[in-house]
Formats: structure tokens, C-alpha cells, sequence
């Protein structure tokens, strides 16, 4: 056989390149579905990583919840001991105590909300009641009776207030 024979006999025919061309497109299909779902896969194991991540963040939030109201019966201890201008060992001891509970709920993202002559703000401040307040603006807070708290950029409590409104 010579040379031109044997390039006819290796040539496809239209038949086989038909096949061949109908498996390439199979095999895009089948390359494009996998590199899809390596990507969904991708991105699932990102999303999982983030609820991972913010649900330990947020994971110690029910107990701070819970020691809230601690926190508020040491410090009305400390301002009834205050007020009555008492001094000793017990005064320094509930002091100590409520000196600890601040310092680790500040160790673990949990800060109070500064409310007291700011602005109203609802997603932080629970209006209790208004008064007029001749020197202050209206919706200003003027008195906080329960502070509130925050974990990292959540609110685990908001502050009970007092809000000015306008004179009439």
C-alpha cells in the first residue's frame, strides 16, 4: 500500500466524525456540570463555614442573657449602698463582684449601650414613657432605666428609657 492509501484508510469518515463530534459536546457537558457543582460545592462549604462561625459567635448569647439581670440587682446594690453612704467590706465585695461580671462580659463582646442624651434609636432603646424636657430636644433620651447590652453587633437587651417630647 502506498502512502495516499493508507491517509484514506486513517481518515474518518463523516459517520465517525459525526460520533466523535456528538462525544466532544457530551464531554463539555459533563466537564461544565462538574466544574458547576465543584462551584456549588464551593460555595456551600463557604456558607457552612460562615453560620459556623457566627453561630459560635453568638453561642454564649442565652447565658448573657440570662446574668443580665444579675448584673442589674449588683449595680442597684451599689447605688442603694451609695445612697445611703454606706462604706465597709461588704460595699467593697459587692463591688469586686460586679467589677468581675463587667470585666468578663466585656472579654466575651458583651458592651452596654451608651443611651443617656443620645438620640432615640428603637433598634437599640425601648421607650418606657416620654416627658417634656424643656432642655433637651425632643426624642432625646433622658433617663435610662434599665441599660441595655449588646454581643459584638447584636442586641441582647435594649436600653429601657425615658424619651423628652416636645413641650405643649
Amino acid at each position: 500500500m502506498n502512502e495516499a492509501e493508507q491517509l484514506k484508510e486513517e481518515q474518518p469518515s463523516a459517520e465517525e466524525l459525526a460520533q466523535l463530534r456528538a462525544r466532544a459536546q457530551e464531554r463539555d457537558q459533563y466537564l461544565d456540570m462538574l466544574q458547576r457543582n465543584r462551584a456549588e460545592f464551593e460555595n456551600y462549604q463557604k456558607r457552612n463555614q460562615k453560620d459556623r462561625d457566627q453561630e459560635r459567635r453568638y453561642l454564649t448569647s442565652n447565658v448573657f442573657v440570662d446574668l443580665l439581670p444579675v448584673l442589674d440587682n449588683l449595680e442597684r446594690a451599689m447605688a442603694a449602698a451609695k445612697q445611703a453612704d454606706e462604706k465597709g467590706p461588704l460595699v467593697d465585695g459587692v463591688a469586686i463582684v460586679l467589677n468581675q461580671f463587667l470585666d468578663v462580659f466585656k472579654r466575651h463582646g458583651v458592651s452596654r449601650i451608651e443611651a443617656e442624651d443620645r438620640p432615640f434609636d428603637p433598634n437599640v432603646h425601648q421607650a418606657v414613657m416620654q416627658q417634656p424636657a424643656a432642655d433637651k430636644p425632643a426624642n432625646t433620651v433622658i433617663q435610662v432605666l434599665e441599660h441595655g447590652y449588646t454581643i459584638h453587633d447584636r442586641v441582647l437587651r435594649p436600653a429601657k428609657v425615658i424619651v423628652s417630647k416636645e413641650i405643649a
